[in-house]
């Protein structure tokens, strides 16, 4: 049986966790709250208490084959010692969630091998990863999240004005990012660099428009821009090297 480990079983890594126990897997699962270890247990986790930036000792949680980081947190210490626990751990293989805010607008597709922002703490932080040699690392860049309680229609709320409204969507569906992390898993594909975002790319004036119609709320206020910033992220690496195929790839039908 494989063992899993999920660093922040939280809006993507409770339901990945469930998803692999469906698949009778092992799942170990983190939260930084005492008062959430009882649902993660009630759902079948076995649970732990982790804050990485409180620099205590994981061995427990870290008793895994594969461990997936589900953690927003951008403290480049902490995840220094992280790495050292994961290297005297038997953890072999790592998914590090990432984010596509890692590329600058600069008004073209963007694709793994192009620029990024420079020092911008996710890249340190993926390549304290890809550098080392102890374990294996597959590194997912995840444009904007959305899916189960998190819909478009509530964002930009109290008259908040919506930015670059000619500029263009990147987003992908929670479902989607779940299959991708299980496609990784089941194909044995490490080492990697992968964007993971719906091919769909409206504008951003009639994705919002659309969300916000679709809930019955008042249409968004846009800002008047000057300066023409986007960026389209592509994932064509993702869909060739797992032959995966999005099951949300229309943005503007959800």
């Amino acid at each position: 049986m494989i063992r899993i480990s999920i660093l922040g079983c939280g809006w993507l890594g409770k339901p990945l966790a469930v998803s692999f126990l469906e698949d009778g897997f092992s799942v170990k699962g983190s939260t930084t709250s005492l008062d959430k270890i009882d649902a993660l247990e009630n759902l079948g986790i076995a649970a732990h208490l982790v804050n990485i930036a409180e620099f205590e000792e994981f061995d427990l949680f870290l008793d895994s084959d594969i461990l997936v980081i589900a953690i927003t947190s951008k403290d480049i210490d902490g995840f220094e010692n992280l790495i050292a626990q994961i290297q005297e751990s038997p953890i072999q293989k790592v998914i590090f969630i990432s984010s596509t805010s890692v590329y600058p607008r600069i008004n073209k597709v963007m694709t793994e091998e192009d620029e990024v922002v420079a020092n911008h703490p996710l890249i340190e932080i993926e390549n304290l990863f890809r550098e080392n040699t102890f374990f294996e690392t597959t590194i997912i860049r995840f444009a904007g999240l959305f899916g189960g309680e998190r819909h478009p229609a509530n964002w930009f709320k109290n008259g908040k004005v919506i930015p670059q409204p000619n500029g263009f969507v990147n987003m992908i569906h929670r479902e989607d990012c779940i299959e991708i992390i299980h496609n990784i898993i089941n194909q044995n594909c490490w080492n990697q660099v992968f964007n993971a975002c719906a091919n769909h790319h409206p504008t951003r004036r009639d994705f919002y428009i659309t969300a916000k119609l679709s809930k019955g709320f008042e249409l968004p206020i846009f800002k008047n821009e000057d300066v023409y910033e986007w960026k389209i992220i592509s994932s064509k690496k993702v869909q060739h090297i797992l032959n995966y195929t999005f099951i949300y790839d229309d943005l503007l039908s959800i």
